[in-house]
């Protein structure tokens, strides 16, 4: 997994690269991301998936914030993303959010 980032010239917004790897996405034929940037829909924001197996979105989002987020696999399975800023603790289970710092 991997997140890349990108910020506008007057630093307003952050446009950034979600990634999910053939090996992260354990064979899944598709994957969206839910997070504090999209209500947590699950269905909002599919990554696309590439000739190499893996997966990716662009999401430009409002710089000098904190957004948690997570991945759906075959609209079944969460994973966190493994090269995430950081980690906090849900809120609704017992499992940790991935965080990305614009």
């Amino acid at each position: 997994m991997a997140l890349s980032k990108s910020y506008s010239k007057d630093k307003k917004y952050c446009t950034v690269t979600f990634t999910v790897t053939q090996e992260a996405a354990h064979g899944a034929e598709t994957v969206t991301i839910a997070g504090d940037f999209n209500s947590w829909s699950s269905t909002e924001n599919p990554l696309t998936k590439k000739k190499d197996g893996s997966f990716s979105v662009k999401m430009k989002l409002e710089a000098g914030k904190e957004y948690q987020f997570r991945y759906l696999l075959d609209g079944k399975h969460w994973e966190n993303d493994w090269a995430a800023d950081k980690y906090i603790p849900a809120p609704f289970s017992h499992t940790d959010n991935s965080v990305v710092i614009c």
